[in-house]
């Protein structure tokens, strides 16, 4: 029954792969074309060669140095340890939705019931993530290849890509078979995505042979555009078939709908914060927050780690200065509000998850035994909302605390964190419009709830990053919030754009929550 299960797995990603496909292939496009506008002379080329080649900050966030002999190489250089951890997030969440997720919502019992193998689900899953991850090589390739860029090296790219994909989805099989819950299964998989890149940035900026403990790394070896080495990738390929027997060999073993790990029983007596909405919520979503809390962290230190060296940086390639928001003449300013937006994107989508968390709950059945108790609609969702509101706003500060404790590191002044803490809640609100966002989709368009918020935060994407690339008009950049919001610390902030976006927020959270209390709830 392979081909029905694969069929059926292809419908009900129908909605969300696309996108995934689509955003590593836009990746590449907007990085090919803009480095090709950079650095297209070869002079612009070696000076960038020598400038990052004495920088290990920016080799640590990039990758080898030897990848800029060329211009494919630099876009190599510059995005595919970015595109390398979205293709393996894709991976990771597709597996884990069609086996474990399946096992926890009982999907998989019903699938058992009919004549099919006990190994059917998981090739299925294989399968399409499989297919998922050619169309990522497909799309990659065609966007290098159609910006003019060499065919035998966009290929490589694109195999590269895919092939660290089909690792991580076997990967995420292996852990799907040991842990019993989902968010087990994430969390194992998305450290391993961690170490993947730090194993590679200690590798690179160490020219050592840590970067070949890396998959990261294996990928950026081939060296496209340069050497053309294809052998890497045999290694990641034989890497998923040993991790794929493993995995069945668990598979084969387990209990049905067990994990080679038991979780811990739980206490005997609830505690009294899960006796309220919002303590529940908190409880079902606080390794989400946690999660997101540390990894903007962990990024906010990258980038101030290398703040202080963006000035060398810009004054060796001075064509980079017309990406910072204030061109060259606050480079490090400039830098630090663009990458502090670039928190603020992240604690959005952190916020748009935990939001859409109460949509989760309700068409799984969970909500409506709770709201049939004393209850009520408003504080059930007011729970799951401020859960939202409250976890994007420490993954936002987070990101700029970091950042600004790795830059006070690097200059000698431990007043940074505090100013950058300061100027990432400016972007708070911007945070928080998304977020509402979500929060109207719940209480009016529920089934839609999920499309709409992620395609505002699509778009608040391409506004903050790529506006400047796509010649966007100007009211196409003020329909994002972030646009009437002081760019921190580089400009002066007054109270009013802030309080307007909050306030628009507030009024669509609002109007959520009282179209929740009126709609039948399930559906």
């Amino acid at each position: 029954m392979p081909a029905p299960l694969l069929t059926f797995g292809l419908r009900r990603e129908r909605a969300t792969l696309p996108w995934w496909i689509a955003g590593t292939g836009l990746l590449f496009l907007v990085q090919s074309t803009q480095s090709q506008d950079l650095y297209g002379d070869p002079a612009a080329l070696a000076r960038l060669r020598e400038t990052v080649g004495a920088n290990t900050a920016v080799i640590a966030m990039s990758g080898p140095p030897e990848l800029l002999t060329s211009i494919g190489g630099e876009i190599v250089f510059e995005m595919f340890g970015f595109a390398a951890v979205v293709v393996a997030l894709m991976n990771m969440f597709l597996i884990g939705r069609h086996t474990r997720g399946d096992e926890e919502a009982g999907r998989a019992e019903l699938l058992r019931s009919t004549p099919i193998s006990r190994r059917a689900p998981v090739f299925a899953a294989l399968r399409l993530a499989a297919i998922a991850d050619l169309a990522v090589g497909a799309v990659v390739f065609a966007a290098l290849a159609g910006t003019g860029l060499p065919v035998a090296g966009s290929l490589l790219v694109a195999a590269a890509t895919a092939a660290l994909g089909l690792l991580f989805a076997a990967l995420t099989v292996l852990a799907a078979q040991i842990f019993e819950h989902t968010r087990g299964v994430y969390a194992a998989v998305g450290t391993l995505i961690g170490a993947a890149w730090a194993l590679r940035a200690v590798g690179d900026s160490g020219r050592s042979g840590v970067v070949w403990a890396s998959p990261i790394g294996w990928g950026q070896q081939t060296m496209p555009f340069g050497a053309d080495r294809w052998w890497p990738l045999a290694i990641t390929l034989a890497a998923a078939v040993v991790v794929v027997a493993a995995a069945l060999a668990v598979l084969d073993r387990r209990d049905f709908g067990a994990g080679l790990l038991r979780s811990r029983p739980g206490r005997p007596h609830a505690s009294r914060a899960l006796g309220t909405p919002s303590g529940l919520a908190w409880r079902l979503q606080r390794g989400l927050v946690i999660g997101w809390t540390a990894g903007v962290g962990m990024l906010g230190m990258a980038y101030g780690a290398i703040a202080d060296s963006i000035e060398q940086w810009v004054t060796g390639n001075p064509e980079i200065a017309e990406f910072l928001p204030g061109g060259a003449q606050d480079v490090v300013d400039s830098y630090l509000a663009l990458t502090v937006t670039l928190s603020a994107l992240l604690a959005a989508a952190a916020g748009v998850s935990a939001a859409l968390r109460a949509r989760a709950e309700e068409t799984a059945g969970r909500a409506e035994p709770i709201l049939a108790t004393a209850t009520s609609r408003v504080a059930w969702l007011g729970g799951h909302l401020g859960v939202a509101l409250a976890g994007s706003a420490l993954v936002l500060l987070a990101g700029g605390t970091f950042e600004g404790l790795a830059y006070g590191l690097t200059v000698g002044d431990p007043g940074q964190a505090a100013r950058m803490a300061g100027a990432a809640l400016v972007y708070l609100p911007g945070v928080w419009a998304v977020v509402a966002v979500a929060a109207f989709g719940l209480g009016w368009v529920a089934r839609a709830a999920a499309v709409a918020a992620w395609s505002v935060l699509g778009y608040c994407a391409v506004v903050e990053l790529f506006a400047a690339s796509f010649g966007l008009p100007e009211w196409a950049l003020r329909l994002s919030p972030f646009t009437h919001l002081p760019q921190a610390p580089l400009e002066p902030v007054t109270a009013g754009p802030p309080v307007v976006v909050g306030a628009v927020a507030a009024v669509l959270i609002v109007a959520g929550v009282l179209g929740f209390r009126r709609r039948d709830v399930g559906y």
